[in-house]
């Protein structure tokens, strides 16, 4: 499982300097001295969330568990907002063998941000250590039960005997990129590299309805072979500038915290996995209201592709807020209906 790292806003500049100084001795595996200056600044700012959450990172690599806990959970009551403290203490309940405990602390970081990458793998973890624990079991009440001892075989592949997951992912409770904490810069700098992607931000649109008026090209008539495909590729260009202008307002309306603006740019029906459209417009209510303020840029959008009513863009997303700051990679399905591109699906990572 992959213990997460996070982003607020920017300290004051010693204190950016102070937690700079912590990050690289936790990279350095100088945990007892970064734990020393984490006391020393909390002592002077005893609710500064960022050297709390550094303070439980350190806390889990020094194998004092139950502390940590004790952290991240008070994290998840002030900021329950913020899925990395969620995502944290699941690992710490896994490692105990609370997987109840840790689903339950994951399926938390997911209500809160749906498309939240780690959580989502940490949880297929979870629902693998659950199967194994039941057919384990299954085992002990019928030692004859060939079934059981198949599928148990076959569930543990997924965390050989070294306790690592199959596949390339690491070490169990493998420590993220170390949080930035200085300025925005900063923390583009400290993000996990992208799928290549593109560096232009879209023009900005008032409206969330694309004005183009070529997207609605009489490109259906029936004409001979060779014109279809001329009409067919005409509209291209005005569909490909369709897209990016609805991802510029999109943008542009989740910056103005204007919900009802930002909840239109998607299909009527849109709904994250394992969430109903009703809770899903209720947790981005929130999570736009929350803040006092927020600045979502789109850094180098690219349609991927267009085919028909349904469009693919990726770009780079840079959120900040007064109380978050992340640079992640995001990917928006969009259909068409009624000639405006609205998103169907959307999906990201760090």
């Amino acid at each position: 499982m992959i213990l997460a790292a996070f982003i607020l806003g920017a300290p004051s500049v010693a204190g950016a300097q102070d937690l700079q100084d912590v990050n690289r001795l936790i990279k350095q595996g100088q945990h007892a001295q970064a734990l020393d200056k984490l006391n020393a600044y909390l002592s002077g700012k005893p609710k500064d969330p960022l050297a709390r959450f550094l303070k439980g990172v350190v806390l889990t690599e020094q194998g004092k568990t139950n502390e940590a806990i004790n952290l991240f959970q008070a994290l998840t009551e002030e900021y329950p907002e913020l899925p990395e403290p969620y995502n944290n203490l699941a690992v710490l309940y896994a490692s105990k063998g609370q997987y109840e405990k840790a689903k339950v602390s994951l399926e938390m970081a997911i209500q809160t941000h749906p498309s939240y990458a780690t959580a989502h793998e940490n949880l297929g973890d979870i629902y693998a250590k659950m199967a194994s624990a039941a057919y384990d079991k299954a085992l002990q009440l019928d030692k004859s039960n060939k079934s059981a001892e198949t599928k148990l075989a076959l569930v543990r592949d997924l965390f050989p005997a070294n306790g690592k997951p199959a596949g390339s992912r690491g070490a169990s409770a493998k420590v993220a990129p170390s949080p930035a904490v200085a300025p925005p810069v900063a923390a583009k700098e400290t993000s996990k590299p992208a799928p290549p992607a593109v560096v232009a931000n879209a023009p900005a649109v008032a409206t969330p309805l694309p004005a183009a008026p070529a997207v609605a090209a009489p490109a259906v008539v029936p004409a001979a072979p060779t014109n279809t495909a001329v009409k067919t590729a005409a509209p291209a260009a005005s569909d490909n500038d369709a897209v990016l202008a609805v991802v510029a307002a999109w943008a542009k309306a989740w910056s103005n915290r204007d919900v009802e603006a930002y909840l239109g740019f998607y299909v009527a029906s849109y709904h994250p996995p394992r969430e109903t459209h009703e809770a899903w417009k209720s947790s981005r209510r929130d999570r736009i209201l929350a803040p006092k303020q927020i600045s979502v840029e789109v850094l180098n959008p690219k349609v991927l592709s267009i085919d028909g009513n349904r469009a693919k863009v990726a770009f780079r997303q840079d959120y900040k807020s007064d109380r978050l700051a992340t640079v992640s990679t995001k990917t928006l399905h969009l259909e068409k209906q009624g000639g405006a591109w609205r998103i169907s699906q959307e999906s990201s990572g760090k």
